[in-house]
């Protein structure tokens, strides 16, 4: 009980300090199972693990291979939290160049890894070729918080977020084939196994995935499970899909729940959103336990084992020679510029499935008297733990240095999508600004997205948000809701990342009567909240521009919308074109030159202001 409790509470520290320091949490946690499992031996009285996950005869977590069926099903739950996270709207550009990756790529990877394991530890062909597949993957338990930590070029972290996904179950498949043939051997028998285990992986896996993708989404719309039980059986149909998926073909489990996941997501289903902060929550606790239990299983034997020059060299090749080559030779005839192919190249740490699979296969081939067979598991963890040490380390600087960083975060995001919120979207994406309508509300969603603006159901107080590669170029944030305390809240929460140039929002009717306490992230006008923006634009759908002569001319327009309810001022928009919010805390700009323009919302304005500043304007109904 202490064990398990343990793991727990180790599991969620770890994830804690991932999140303060910036880390993908995979490597405080391979750390903790570290220090609580092998090394933990060398200073016990009795040599003993302060956490046993396998059970030794007097004590231990999981009896036999259970632990690995456990390891099988958590891993089935994680890939297919993110499967629905996949959005075909994401690979519009880049979908060829991905299709490589877990092609071209996986196949490179195969057959160089293996050949450097077998030159270098002078290991079996089948047991190097056993590690390669391992290492095929990469894994979104590990490139997710890299891609959350840096503002990337939406190309570059769709191509790195799909991938992980994507390969998972192809990098399964491929350690299995080898698995197979280790323990059958060579020949006419392993032949025919291996292609009818192949064949029955991928017509197993797209069939149970599909199938249970449409019936569960069909369950969902008609209502037939009530709203308290709709994670907890969605997470009984994943786990009943992943076991069944397996019953008929070994490995075939994760190809079925990621199709199953990737359907699900791009369906339209209500309480999409709500299932997938279940699962993703669900998903932290399964890594935060996966990780601890998988590193603290090895024994000191087996770490031993790196203590040799030969696995940096294997290391180096693996990292600084086969991931490039891969990555170059998948994205030959793409848009990708040198760069931006060499960060790819750069980004490849290996996560939970090939830890998880190199601890079962490398035991199985241990107790058959495999040899080198011991191996596999402390390989594949050195990569495992090497690759994520130097991505989250590097990562951002790389990013910099390659100029695919993205230094100037000029997108909008505009918290609420409400009618008005769509009209001001719809002016900013005509003004070639990359704009992004958040909204819990389905309906305001799919307005927004028949005009062809990017939007997303989302909650505003889920964590998810941050991690929504659609929203890496975000600098300015708008909240513009009927809600005051959404609006607060958002800016409070996502200023930093999401409003870094300027984080504004809708004044409230207590504020407005207050113009002396105007909040300074006041958003317009300190005379219009967010019913008489509303009515507004019930009464003048439209966005105007009106050209300035000056900086006088331009205060005189600013006082002429202050006293008319029928005006709201929203940009200035300069001489090259560029816009910038007016703040309802100070309409005071510096240089305004001839050819400018103010922008607002409301019915039409002429006006001509004089050298003195006097007024002669005439508004148009």
């Amino acid at each position: 009980m202490v064990e398990l409790a343990g793991i727990v509470v180790l599991g969620i520290l770890a994830q804690w300090v991932a999140w303060r320091f910036k880390l993908p949490a995979i490597l405080p946690l391979i750390l903790i199972g570290l220090l609580v499992g092998p090394i933990a031996t060398l200073f016990t009285v009795d040599g003993t693990k302060l956490i046993r996950p396998i059970w030794n005869e007097k004590q231990g977590l999981f009896l036999g291979e259970s632990l690995y069926h456990f390891v099988s099903l958590a891993i089935g739950v994680i890939l297919f939290e993110g499967g629905l996270t996949l959005k075909r709207s994401e690979i519009s550009r880049v979908g060829p160049v991905i299709t490589k990756l877990i092609t071209v790529g996986s196949i490179v990877t195969f057959f160089l890894a293996g050949a450097a394991a077998h030159f270098v530890f002078n290991l079996s062909w089948q047991i190097s070729f056993l590690f390669s597949a391992l290492i095929i993957v990469t894994g979104p338990t590990v490139i997710s918080p890299i891609l959350r930590n840096i503002p990337l070029k939406k190309d570059l972290s769709a191509i790195l977020k799909w991938e992980g996904i994507l390969i998972d179950p192809i990098g399964a498949l491929v350690a299995v084939l080898v698995f197979e043939f280790i323990r059958i051997g060579e020949g006419q028998g392993y032949t025919t196994t291996g292609l009818l285990e192949f064949v029955k992986v991928l017509l197993m896996g797209f069939t149970f995935g599909f199938t249970f993708a449409h019936a569960l989404t069909q369950v969902i719309k008609r209502n037939y499970v009530p709203h308290y039980l709709l994670n907890v059986v969605s997470l009984s149909v994943v786990l009943s899909v992943f076991v069944l998926a397996e019953l008929f073909a070994h490995e075939s489990g994760l190809l079925a729940v990621v199709i199953m996941g990737m359907v699900m997501g791009n369906t339209h289903l209500p309480n999409i959103k709500e299932l997938l902060y279940f699962k993703e929550s669900l998903s932290i606790l399964l890594i935060s336990m996966l990780f601890i239990l998988l590193s603290a299983s090895m024994n000191i034997s087996e770490l031993q084992l790196l203590y040799t020059p030969k696995t940096l060299i294997l290391f180096a090749l693996v990292v600084f020679a086969i991931r490039p080559i891969g990555v170059f030779l998948s994205s030959m005839g793409s848009n990708l510029n040198f760069r931006e192919k060499l960060f790819i190249s750069w980004v490849g740490p290996r996560g939970i499935v090939a830890a998880g699979i190199a601890s079962l296969f490398g035991s199985k081939l241990v107790l058959n008297g495999e040899p080198g067979a011991e191996y596999i598991t402390p390989l594949v963890f050195m990569i495992v733990l090497g690759t994520v040490l130097l991505n989250a380390s590097t990562a951002r600087l790389i990013a910099k240095l390659l100029g695919v960083f993205l230094e100037k975060s000029e997108g909008i995001l505009l918290v609420g999508a409400s009618s008005v919120a769509r009209l001001i979207g719809s002016y900013l994406k005509k003004n070639n600004r990359h704009v992004v309508l958040i909204d819990n509300n389905q309906t305001n969603i799919e307005q927004a997205k028949k005009l062809g603006l990017e939007a997303i159901v989302t909650d505003i107080y889920s964590d998810a948000l941050t991690d929504d590669i659609e929203l890496s170029d975000m600098g300015y944030l708008m909240a513009i809701t009927g809600n005051s305390d959404i609006n607060k809240y958002a800016v409070a929460t996502f200023k930093k990342q999401f409003g870094e140039k300027g984080a504004f929002r809708l004044i409230d009717s207590e504020e407005m009567n207050d113009p002396e306490n105007n909040p300074k992230e006041g958003l317009f006008s300190h005379t219009d909240d967010y019913i008489k923006l509303t009515e507004t634009a019930r009464r003048y759908p439209s966005i105007n521009e009106i050209e300035l002569k000056d900086k006088e001319h331009y205060q005189a327009l600013i006082e002429i919308t202050k006293a008319d309810k029928d005006i709201v001022p929203l940009f200035f928009k300069d001489v090259d074109g560029d816009l910038k919010i007016i703040s309802s805390f100070s309409t005071e700009l510096e240089d305004i030159a001839e050819g400018s323009k103010l922008v607002y919302l409301g019915k039409k304005m002429e006006a001509d202001v004089g050298a003195n500043g006097e007024e002669a304007t005439s508004l148009k109904e």
